[in-house]
């Protein structure tokens, strides 16, 4: 689905971490996310591209 929107416990499932993790990250501006009306909502397609970021960051720097 084009531009699908997740919320908070879609994106927790999927990167199979606590709603807790998700909620700080997307706080802390770590994560590619929005609100609306005080609820956290990512896009899916940012997130699969955050998620390749993270594995080439993780392939370049060696893994530490």
């Amino acid at each position: 689905m084009p531009d699908e929107i997740l919320t908070l416990p879609e994106v927790a499932q999927l990167l199979k971490v606590a709603q807790k993790t998700v909620y700080t990250m997307a706080q802390k501006g770590e994560l590619p996310a929005f609100k609306v009306r005080g609820q956290w909502r990512f896009k899916r397609d940012d997130m699969e591209t955050w998620i390749e970021q993270q594995k080439a960051a993780y392939r370049t720097d060696g893994g530490k």
